[in-house]
């Protein structure tokens, strides 16, 4: 694990309010959260912002593991467009064309090309990462993004157009007795 923030490169922006029932801001990660190929569900967790700016329009959602060995990191989950008037998900938002997404949002493929969350997997050797659980207040109602694009590309966007950020961060690591 780095200790450089890997936010730090997109400047400051003012910070809100991000808290689950599921996730605590710097523990290990429930074993739900976790990917099915590592004993875990697939899950992801509820998640509840509040105080962001008055001029927000929407927002956006990213899930990431900056410390994948993989040189770019490891984008788990992206969905933009959720409307300002939602400012909680379920645990499970996640799922497959899950009924409990807005249905304004729109969820980009994450690194195995599937659009929905997909739990931690740490290789074994690699030790502990991050895993970066972001809300971006969005100056825009709708980014217009092709729903095939990256997660990158959202983050491309989202460098134009974030207004503040929520940030929640839970760890996980290679677990042997979990597979």
């Amino acid at each position: 694990m780095t200790d450089a923030d890997p936010l730090a490169r997109f400047g400051e922006v003012p910070l809100f309010n991000l808290t689950s029932s599921d996730l605590t801001d710097g523990q290990p990660l429930a074993a739900a959260q976790y990917g099915a190929g590592s004993g875990g569900d697939d899950r992801s967790p509820a998640l509840s912002w509040s105080g962001f700016p008055a001029k927000t329009a929407s927002f956006a959602l990213t899930a990431y593991d900056p410390d994948a060995p993989t040189g770019s990191g490891f984008w788990h989950w992206a969905v933009f467009n959720i409307p300002v008037s939602v400012t909680a998900l379920a645990a499970g938002a996640g799922s497959p064309r899950s009924p409990l997404l807005p249905a304004e949002a729109t969820t980009l493929p994450n690194e195995t090309r599937q659009s929905n969350f997909i739990g931690a997997g740490p290789p074994e050797g690699t030790g502990v990462h991050r895993y970066q659980f972001i809300v971006h207040a969005v100056d825009v109602a709708h980014l217009r993004i092709d729903p095939e694009s990256t997660p990158a590309v959202l983050g491309f966007n989202l460098h134009f157009h974030t207004l503040a950020r929520a940030v929640l961060t839970g760890t996980g690591e290679f677990d042997p007795q979990r597979r």
